[in-house]
């Protein structure tokens, strides 16, 4: 829980807990659904208040660092879809796993990756969690297997790290997410027949944030019911800019899979404020007006924020001390991401497998050799 000095009143002046109403999902060949209530303890909305803000300001920082050309190369922000990272995290255990397409940075924080290694990541320094390698699109840790570069590639391995919960029989569930972008790749309706034929512990997640790079849903899918796309396989469609809503959605949906019921797709309808990477600016194919009605009527910070001093669970200068810290924290890791060296050529052969024999890697010319180090 975020720890914060508050000057004006004592924790005793505040609730402990509320209790909400949450929109209802749309269900596909489901019976039931999600609670449509949802408990909020006043630490755990302080802590998702942090997470996302923190998450926010740090793309935020990556926007500015990209425009000063210190982080190069592709880069997707997510900003506007902190809510769906943000209650995924909160309904599932540690020891689930979460792979994704390459907006990826949002899950990286919250599984467990410090803010200073996810921009050292982004900048190409020793320090970053992929050792300056990966970039924007390839972040890891543990239980998290990356953003991945390939259109939709994601889904099918994340059945296959399901399947490898079951076969080890570990009451583990995997969830796969992707953008509706990806939803019309085939390989995903494959990957749902597999599932479903095997019934795999995944949830299979559509991150509906209504563009497809610079198409909007209704223009590149005949149909945009994202949650029935899997036909045969139950669904949900979840109000993705409220973070109770999404936390209870994934709950239910990690219980449906753990009693082996098979697999659940999950459409979660949320929305991006920046382009669909740095090199869009996102004004071509919407309107500035657009963009900011979202912002003043469905923004996830603000919801929680909202909900939260309304009820009693913190209060307005509660709040702006930890947007205080946060931001802190987002300069003095930007700090960090700047100053730390770059890898040396010499690692360019490091960690192509894991656990092999030394083997030669040609350098930037065929002259250079360097050594593999697993």
């Amino acid at each position: 829980a975020s720890r914060v000095m508050v000057a004006s009143r004592n924790y005793g002046d505040f609730a402990s807990e509320a209790t909400f109403e949450v929109k209802k999902c749309d269900l596909h060949r489901l019976e039931e659904g999600p609670s449509t209530t949802a408990v909020l303890t006043r630490e755990e909305g302080l802590h998702y208040y942090k997470t996302m803000q923190t998450i926010r300001r740090m793309e935020l920082k990556s926007d500015q660092l990209y425009k000063q050309k210190i982080i190069r190369g592709f880069c997707h922000l997510y900003d506007g879809q902190e809510a769906c990272c943000v209650g995924i995290e909160a309904a599932i255990k540690p020891t689930d796993h979460v792979i994704t397409a390459y907006r990826a940075h949002g899950f990286t924080y919250t599984r467990g990756v410090p803010v200073r290694e996810i921009l050292a990541e982004l900048t190409g320094r020793k320090g970053g969690c992929a050792k300056g390698k990966g970039g924007s699109m390839h972040m890891y840790t543990k239980n998290f297997y990356g953003g991945n570069g390939i259109v939709g590639a994601q889904v099918p391995l994340g059945a296959g790290i399901a399947l490898a919960c079951k076969y080890f029989e570990k009451n583990e569930v995997c969830l796969a997410l992707y953008g509706d972008g990806a939803a019309n790749q085939g390989q995903i309706f494959e990957t749902y027949n597999m599932a479903a034929l095997w019934k795999l512990p995944c949830i299979f997640i559509c991150e509906n944030n209504r563009y497809g790079m610079g198409t909007s849903v209704e223009r590149a899918a005949a149909s945009t019911d994202y949650y029935k796309r899997g036909y045969f396989i139950p669904g949900l469609r979840v109000d993705g800019m409220d973070i109770l809503c999404v936390r209870e959605a994934v709950k239910f949906a990690a219980e449906y899979c753990r009693a082996g019921k098979g697999p659940l797709v999950m459409e979660l309808q949320t929305y991006r404020y920046h382009g669909h990477s740095m090199s869009d600016p996102g004004i071509s194919y919407r309107t500035r007006e657009e963009i900011q009605e979202v912002r003043s009527k469905s923004d996830p910070i603000t919801l929680l924020k909202d909900r939260m001093v309304n009820n009693n669970l913190a209060s307005v200068e509660e709040l702006k001390e930890i947007d205080v810290a946060v931001r802190k924290e987002i300069e003095e890791a930007a700090q960090f991401a700047t100053t730390d060296p770059e890898p040396p050529l010499e690692e360019l052969g490091h960690h192509i497998y894991f656990n092999e024999p030394p083997f030669e890697v040609r350098g930037p010319n065929q002259w250079i050799k360097y050594k593999s180090v697993s």
